[in-house]
């Protein structure tokens, strides 16, 4: 099976088609969004949030990443895997950010990199595509820079900020990055933002204008019925289905029903945990 490549998903945008694109941590996630047909896999650094219990994205760490990388690329042979690159992975100097972007595509196996940030990364991004590394660019709201931002709040709000972001974009594109994710911003902002570049942009809370769609699969699911988002569309509510699961099983267990009568397994009978108690 050929894996899809950052040109394709270039191509995409060309032909008008959408782009859906989730967040995955694991093997077995990685092969259902796979089998579904989800063309980009974000290993995203909201495994911070979605998986390890933070507050925030900022305590993940690259170990963190290439963990979970290395299972989502062996149970996914189709899709792209981009892999985020985690808070102040790639701030010092262009050549820690090489070399940390060389460790998630030669150790976590990730086919493309993605880093928060406009004018401020532009030459890091130039440099991880000169050499090879193709890089997803990230704008609106940056979740690695949520102290200075003051919290999960709408950006591009005012007529300076916008033009910042749209000028940001551009020079990410120009940069080389083969699409750039819109997070948080005004929807018309998000429209101009797509119809002035060549390159896909993926949306998260960005409106209905953007070339395709990113979402955290765990919110998409409902793994937290306590967390919603406005921009989140919930597909199911595994969290009641997980909870009835486990309950049943605890209730058998404690009733003795499973794991089944002593006589399936070829005897006459069994002791009850309240008679063995007595015979103590």
């Amino acid at each position: 099976m050929t894996r899809i490549t950052p040109a394709e998903i270039r191509a995409m945008k060309r032909r008008g088609e959408r782009i859906p694109m989730l967040t995955a941590y694991d093997y077995p996630t990685a092969r259902i969004l796979d089998a579904a047909g989800i063309p980009m896999i974000l290993v995203g650094d909201s495994l911070g949030t979605a998986v390890l219990g933070y507050d925030t994205t900022i305590p993940v760490t690259l170990a963190d990443v290439i963990h979970h990388c290395r299972a989502v690329v062996r149970g996914a042979a189709r899709a792209l895997i981009v892999a985020d690159l985690p808070f102040m992975t790639y701030h010092t100097s262009q050549e820690e950010a090489l070399r940390n972007a060389a460790r998630l595509i030669q150790e976590g196996g990730a086919q493309a990199v993605k880093l928060e940030g406009g004018a401020t990364v532009v030459e890091t991004v130039r440099r991880l595509v000169a050499c090879g590394i193709p890089v997803q660019g990230h704008l609106g709201l940056t979740p690695q820079s949520v102290h200075q931002l003051g919290g999960h709040r709408l950006q591009g709000k005012t007529e300076q900020a916008a033009r910042r972001l749209v000028e940001d974009a551009r020079c990410l594109e120009e940069a080389g990055a083969f699409s750039i994710v819109l997070e948080l911003i005004p929807a018309p902002l998000a429209r101009t933002i797509t119809q002035s570049l060549t390159v896909p942009t993926i949306g998260i809370g960005a409106g209905p204008f953007c070339d395709g769609q990113v979402q955290v699969l765990y919110d998409l699911l409902g793994m937290d019925p306590e967390f919603k988002p406005r921009h989140v569309r919930r597909y199911a509510n595994l969290a009641d289905v997980i909870r009835g699961a486990v309950t049943g099983y605890l209730e058998d267990v404690r009733e003795g029903v499973f794991p089944g009568p002593a006589e399936s397994f070829g005897l006459e009978s069994t002791v009850t945990p309240a008679e063995a108690a007595e015979a103590r």
